[in-house]
């Protein structure tokens, strides 16, 4: 019989913002153009959703194995992941502007900003081992 243990808030937060982040993303995934046309043929646009949902698939995997099994490095590769979201989000926002996909896109590394700091800030930093 184990004995159940009660998550601290801050690791709870951390769990429901990134959480909230990858719905958002897999919303954007869920509703992009996939038309297909002289520089995008079918099977790029299949191989691209595919992509797309093996990374939500592993995202989801980094959060819950942080939050539930305790770990730290999980952080690590997500706060690795955000960087290399916004360095991408700043370069599309400099090509493009500011669109629809954008937006979106920023409230999701704002979501997953706040989550990430939650996860490495109060009574969550005795949570995660190393």
């Amino acid at each position: 019989m184990s004995v159940a243990t009660t998550v601290p808030k801050n690791v709870f937060y951390f769990e429901v913002l990134l959480y909230m982040s990858l719905i958002l993303d897999s919303l954007s995934i869920a509703f992009q153009d996939r038309t297909p046309g002289a520089d995008l043929s079918e099977t790029t646009i299949a191989a691209a959703n595919i992509v797309a949902a093996c990374m939500l698939l592993l995202f989801v995997f980094l959060v819950n194995h942080a939050a539930h099994g305790r770990k730290s490095w999980p952080r690590w590769l997500l706060t690795a992941s955000l960087v290399f979201s916004v360095l991408s989000l700043i370069q599309i926002l400099g090509t493009y502007g500011l669109q629809f996909d954008s937006v979106i896109e920023i409230i999701s590394c704002a979501l997953t900003a706040a989550g990430l700091y939650c996860a490495f800030t109060g009574d969550a930093k005795d949570w995660f081992n190393a």
